[in-house]
């Protein structure tokens, strides 16, 4: 059943699944019907006449209940096509064919049908989806627009309609460019009638996660790490791709994958998401920089309580150097470099001095200037 959080699109995807389990439904009634009509020619000559379609359709109906499941025999039923189904179906247990051994049998055939449907649209929508998460993160600085798009209820239509403009051989990465402009340029417009002013606000998880956790990263500005859905949408680390990098951390962690679990379950694991999302979309070898985990095991070392953020800086440290050659771990301390880089408080000649960049409006974090966008990667 669809829940209010997966929305329409999951109902039309469960929607068609059931639809093309009844046409396999169809199919075999089909073939059950070939096949009898072959017989009856074959050995009297002759078919034998259809039952009257008003009595087939509720004869079936009893028939088809508990044999079928009810969302397929529900849907059998309301096809045009059901009063000549039902015929057929009653045809077949007038010539001496057991409904109650054929239908359970072909309710798996429709059953395993369903599945694959279901199946293969879970996994469009997740590859389709991950596909243009990763281009937004590409082409779209972290701010109040790409986090507009990711939470939309309209996302999924969002990202078919990125890949039909791909396909037809669109630059959609421009397209996005120029739409990024425009939504920052709404976002401000609106901050203005609504008072809100338009200076954005850092939030404390933003400013306590500068440093080597995050150096490097584009990190956005109202940060919120309490809320782990929200926290992936900002930093564009989808659901299935976060699966794929823990798994990635326990196939790197034989023997102690539960000290990874302590990992996942910590506060600030979306920003080690983040930071392999970033290398996975330059072609990184990210499991070759985990291998380093087992090289060197002291974060394993200490209070248990620790334990989550000990193993969490020892990845982020394997991570931000060259595979095999992470040198020992150091004390972490806070970057002055990745504070200035993302500060909204910074004056533009300092931004300008610390950056080499162009200066950013008044109270606008350098990332989130309006303008064109860059071609590739954001970060």
């Amino acid at each position: 059943m669809a829940t209010p959080e997966q929305g329409e699109p999951f109902a039309e995807a469960a929607g068609e699944a059931v639809q093309t389990a009844v046409m396999s439904v169809r199919l075999v009634m089909a073939i059950a019907d070939a096949v009898r009509r072959h017989q009856q020619r074959q050995r009297k000559g002759a078919e034998q006449e259809l039952p009257p379609v008003d009595q087939a359709k509720q004869d079936a109906k009893d028939e088809l209940k508990d044999l079928l499941p009810p969302d397929i025999s529900a849907a059998l039923m309301a096809e045009a096509d059901w009063p000549p189904i039902a015929q057929q179906l009653m045809a077949l247990k007038n010539a001496g064919v057991d409904l109650e051994q054929l239908l359970p049998r072909i309710g798996e055939i429709a059953v395993t049908v369903q599945d694959q449907v279901s199946a293969n649209e879970a996994r469009v929508a997740r590859e389709g989806t991950g596909e243009w998460e990763r281009m937004l993160r590409e082409t779209l600085p972290a701010g109040p627009v790409r986090e507009a798009i990711l939470s939309s209820p309209t996302w999924p239509d969002i990202a078919a309609t990125m890949a039909r403009l791909d396909e037809r051989g669109v630059d959609v990465r421009q397209i996005l460019a120029s739409a990024h402009d425009e939504g920052l340029g709404i976002d401000q417009a609106i901050a203005k009638v609504l008072g809100t002013g338009t200076a954005p606000v850092t939030s404390r998880d933003t400013k306590l996660s500068y440093g080597p956790l995050t150096e490097g990263l584009d990190l956005p500005q109202n940060l919120d790490l309490s809320d782990r859905k929200v926290a992936f949408r900002q930093l564009s680390v989808g659901v299935w791709e976060n699966e794929e990098f823990e798994q990635m951390v326990r196939d790197a962690l034989p023997g102690k994958e539960s000290a990874a679990e302590v990992m996942f379950a910590h506060r600030l694991w979306p920003l080690t998401a983040a930071r392999m999302a970033k290398m996975k979309d330059v072609g990184q070898p990210i499991q070759d920089h985990l291998a380093g985990l087992m090289k060197g095991t002291s974060w394993d070392q200490g209070a248990d309580g620790k334990l989550g953020f000990r193993l969490l800086q020892a990845t982020n440290h394997v991570l931000r150097h060259p595979a095999g050659e992470a040198p020992p771990v150091e004390r972490p301390k806070v970057s002055s470099a990745a504070a200035r880089a993302q500060s909204s408080t910074v004056s533009p000649t300092k931004a300008h001095t610390a950056k080499g960049a162009a200066p950013a409006e008044p109270g606008v974090a350098a990332h989130r200037q309006t303008g064109p966008a860059k071609q590739g990667k954001a970060k």
